[in-house]
């Protein structure tokens, strides 16, 4: 099968993902990605397979064995996250936080999961139960910044980014999503300020790079947009991408919304 440019998945995963995304459409075309908490998240006992495929063979069969292992389950439900099987995951990973309630790490889990299935405010209230004021999380932060955005709660959104940023200054997967919650609300020269500061980290990954551009070609400089899409890319994936993002930005009604069935990206962008 052909693998799906990765700003195509880009465009579906903003899609899928964000709950105001009508409006965003009919004002911009498109709208965005947001992190993940993969720190707080895998297993500390082993390092997790490369492959999210076989991370699911090997953390299922470890957590069919013993469903109680913490590290099995927290590890079984971020490879099921990863590739794709969403509802699955939240089922594990929520028996696994009943199994142990006070469980930091699998309540981190559990909220990630429920954020990507689209369950945002049951998503927020577990993930503040993931980390406590005097010894926060700034990717916890981050992603309560994402599911705050998806209900429309912008203000309330940046101000948990800000609190992300106190911790983790300048850390770009942050800045990625606090210059894509301006996006949501339409102000494109914030967004584009705020995903330059981004972009000019070292840890900066490509996928902070397609928001960039993605921004950037929703203004209308669309050359511009293509250059940025392309940096570090193979010929032929930057050539996609860039196809893709044309065929987006000449679409007179915007982006489709895709299903949501849509391949994953990462917000830590950690996927």
């Amino acid at each position: 099968m052909r693998r799906q440019p990765s700003l195509a998945r880009l465009f579906a995963r903003h899609l899928a993902s964000v709950a105001v995304a009508a409006t965003l459409i009919a004002g911009l075309g498109g709208c965005q990605t947001m992190s993940d908490v993969r720190g707080s998240l895998t297993s500390r006992a082993e390092p997790a397979p490369d492959d999210p495929q076989r991370a699911v063979e090997v953390y299922g069969e470890r957590y069919r064995n013993n469903p109680k292992d913490v590290d099995a389950a927290a590890g079984y439900g971020q490879a099921l996250r990863l590739t794709g099987q969403r509802a699955q995951a939240c089922a594990v990973l929520e028996q696994a936080t009943i199994a142990h309630p006070g469980n930091k790490q699998l309540l981190a889990a559990y909220g990630r999961a429920l954020a990507d299935n689209g369950n945002s405010k049951a998503a927020f209230d577990v993930l503040t139960r993931a980390h406590t004021p005097d010894n926060p999380d700034w990717r916890i932060l981050s992603v309560q910044g994402t599911t705050l955005d998806k209900m429309g709660k912008h203000e309330d959104a940046r101000r948990y980014y800000a609190s992300a940023l106190r911790i983790a200054p300048d850390e770009p997967s942050v800045l990625s999503n606090l210059g894509l919650s301006y996006m949501l609300t339409k102000n494109l020269p914030k967004a584009e300020e705020t995903l330059r500061r981004a972009y000019a980290s070292a840890r900066a990954d490509g996928r902070v790079r397609q928001n960039l551009a993605l921004v950037v070609g929703l203004q209308g400089r669309f050359a511009e947009a293509e250059g940025i899409v392309k940096a570090d890319l193979p010929a032929d994936e930057a050539a996609a991408n860039v196809a893709y993002l044309r065929e987006m930005m000449n679409r007179k009604d915007g982006p489709r919304t895709a299903s949501r069935s849509a391949p994953v990206l990462a917000q830590g962008q950690d996927d």
